[in-house]
């Protein structure tokens, strides 16, 4: 039986209180962080509320991404200990969190992605990152695990909020170009404004992209719009339209002496077949929030559209139709002199997928082989409490109740009929503490639940015996800053059943999913940040550092015994130090470290290599109207593997390899007025 990583280290549960004067920027400072008027909150509103969070949880601002040339969910998730995000090709990047889809090549599993607050996962649960703008937002929400019960989600990975700008906080125009290594050219506009009652927003981007490796070239154009009103002081719904037309070349894993000695080469087959990626998407959403003293109560509704041209190994064409609708109440009051928050709420995701699959024949459909429509019907309801027995110590505990239904009408019969339906009712409780030591300074433990159903591409239907993935995870952690320093640190240990893994199988078909045993993951999540004086005109060094730990193992597996789990690096560090002059002139080097080996299969038997890589950012912003910003990435050239597609048991000659980006150069320049 593994030891607990929380055993080992819950003396590190209640650090020592530090004195200080002011809460730190963001801090909830008192209740009106968490009773929020407005549809979408500010930023110090949105980091007031998720600090009332005892676990794991982040926010990360636009400033710390709007001035780069961010291509990817990467460039914002950076600096998140916790998350680890690899790139694949253009900008489509692997993102797992605490082990999240651990095993998933393509794709995302484990983690709820919403657009202010609205899901974008289809209704079975998969969601891609290619289809986001990463330079559209003013602000990303990470909820860790368990964290993210207040949007209904008990994901192991917790759940990822990304939030657009209104015209109430944005800037009549905002706009940028960049360009860089390998073909990169993007362009961004966006503008927003007030009249009266009424604002609006609306920003839009186009981007090209010869890519690094061969057969990787694509481009993509995405839009953002919304426009919300007000009633009264008390009442505001906004509408929110997002879309986006994504394509992309797939240059395909190669073996990993192939990914390291002819890194720019695409698989041949790949190429013969001219596999490509490409998506147009549709979301139509609508958010109402009131508040009637001390209770709010927000409403809403949405639809998302996908249609997916998708030439592999056969030709994919698919279309996603889901709508839903959700409901969620927070009450903050006092009851007999102590304070309580109460938060409850419920969502309904549906939808379908159309498919038809074809012999691919160098990017053109061939002979039909399945046809289907798979639909997807999800129930929620979930409550979540905090009882604040002292002023500065709160109680939590909460649960989520998931009746999940999976439903397929095979079309295509001369295989047999691979019609079926499935049920799943899941419950998920939660148990915390979150203790408020001093001004500026948490500390707080929690125990939660966890459950995923099985998506259509794990042939749910048609396996017969595919289970839910279940966990249970052990958090303690303490956040915070003293003086110029700011800290963040979670542990967590997850005991999970029945963990999903999406195994390739062959060089040519997608994964195979199936169920390992009893899987341990478990890890230190840890983030530093430092802003320290140099000159007394207002110089300043900048630091910033996540560490990410990954002990994640097998637990007497039949199969493979105690083996770790493969698929990311057991240590994991960015770190980055800024020298910023008063004038706006900042520069400064920042490091990707992945320690140690980690292996490309269950066996064990195929090991990934460490690696480090230096980058170089500078530029200069005065906080008015313009500013410019250069990056130089992997500048000594490293030759690396950036995502590993995972195997059971791998040979030398498995392709399986995704190689890193060699050295390159971006640059832009931004304009608001």
């Amino acid at each position: 039986m593994k030891t607990s990583i929380i055993a080992l280290a819950a003396s590190m549960a209640a650090p020592p209180a530090m004195a200080q004067d002011t809460a730190p920027s963001g801090a909830e400072t008192g209740r009106s962080g968490d009773i929020i008027v407005t549809a979408t909150p500010t930023t110090a509103e949105a980091t007031a509320a998720i600090m009332r969070t005892p676990g794991g949880v982040d926010i990360v601002p636009d400033a710390a991404f709007k001035n780069t040339p961010v291509q990817h969910i990467k460039d914002i998730l950076n600096y998140v200990p916790g998350v680890i995000t690899q790139t694949r090709m253009g900008d489509d990047a692997r993102v797992s969190i605490r082990g999240s889809g651990l095993s998933r090549a393509y794709g995302i599993r484990g983690i709820s992605v919403l657009i202010d607050g609205v899901p974008m996962n289809t209704s079975d649960g998969l969601f891609d990152f290619f289809e986001i703008d990463p330079s559209a937002y003013r602000y990303v929400e990470i909820y860790r695990g368990g964290n993210a019960l207040r949007y209904g989600s008990n994901a192991l990975g917790g759940a990822i909020n990304l939030v657009t700008s209104t015209g109430r906080d944005t800037a009549p125009l905002d706009a940028r170009i960049d360009s860089g290594s390998f073909g990169y050219i993007k362009g961004q506009a966006s503008t927003g404004g007030i009249m009266g009652d009424l604002d609006y927003f609306a920003t839009v981007s186009a981007q090209s992209n010869k890519g690094y490796r061969d057969h990787s070239n694509g481009n993509a154009i995405r839009g953002n719009f919304n426009v919300g009103y007000r009633f009264s002081p008390n009442a505001e719904t906004r509408f929110y339209v997002t879309g986006a037309t994504t394509n992309q070349h797939i240059p395909g894993e190669v073996s990993k002496t192939s990914a390291l000695t002819s890194r720019r080469v695409a698989n041949p087959v790949w190429v013969a077949q001219d596999q490509q990626r490409n998506v147009d998407s549709l979301r139509v959403s609508n958010k109402t929030r009131f508040s009637f003293g001390d209770t709010a109560l927000e409403v809403g509704a949405f639809y998302n559209w996908r249609h997916v041209d998708h030439p592999i190994f056969q030709y994919i064409d698919f279309t996603v139709d889901d709508y839903g609708a959700f409901a969620r109440i927070v009450d903050d009051r006092s009851i007999g002199g102590t304070r309580n928050r109460l938060i409850v709420g419920t969502s309904v995701h549906n939808g379908k997928i159309d498919t038809n699959q074809y012999v691919n024949i160098a990017a053109t459909k061939g002979a039909l082989t399945a046809s289907m429509i798979d639909r997807s019907r999800n129930l929620s309801f979930y409550a979540e409490d905090s009882l604040f027995i002292l002023p500065k110590l709160s109680l939590v505990a909460g649960a989520q109740y998931l009746d999940a239904v999976r439903d397929r009408r095979d079309r295509f019969l001369s295989n047999g009929d691979q019609s079926g339906r499935k049920h799943f009712s899941l419950w998920s409780p939660k148990v915390g503490t979150l203790w408020d030591i001093a001004p500026g300074t948490q500390a707080f433990a929690n125990i939660s639940r966890s459950a995923e159903v099985p998506s259509y591409d794990a042939n749910v239907i048609t396996a017969v015996d595919l289970r839910p993935q279940r966990a249970t995870t052990f958090e303690i952690g303490t956040r915070g800053h003293s003086g110029v320093v700011g800290w963040d640190i979670s542990l967590y240990n997850s005991i999970i059943h029945d963990e999903l893994q999406c195994l390739t199988t062959g060089p040519f078909s997608t994964c195979s999913i199936s169920n390992a045993g009893r899987t341990i993951h478990q890890g230190i999540e840890a983030g530093l940040t430092g802003a320290i004086p140099v000159s007394a005109s207002g110089d300043k060094l900048m630091l910033h550092a996540a560490y990410t730990y990954s002990d994640f193992t097998f637990d007497d597996d039949p199969n493979y015994g105690s083996n770790e789990l493969p698929g990311i690096p057991k240590h994991y560090l960015r770190a980055e130090l800024l020298y910023k002059h008063f004038t706006g002139v900042y520069a400064g080097p920042n490091v990707e470290w992945a320690a140690g080996h980690y292996f490309a299969d269950n066996a064990n038997t195929l090991t990934v290599d460490p690696y480090v890589l230096l980058n170089l950012k500078a530029g200069f912003d005065a906080g008015k109207h313009w500013s410019v910003y250069v990056e130089g990435r992997n500048l000594t050239d490293k030759r690396y593997i950036a995502t590993v597609a995972v195997a059971g048991v791998a040979s030398a000659d498995s392709e399986l390899f995704n190689p890193g980006t060699g050295r390159a150069a971006f640059g832009g320049v931004r304009v608001t007025w």
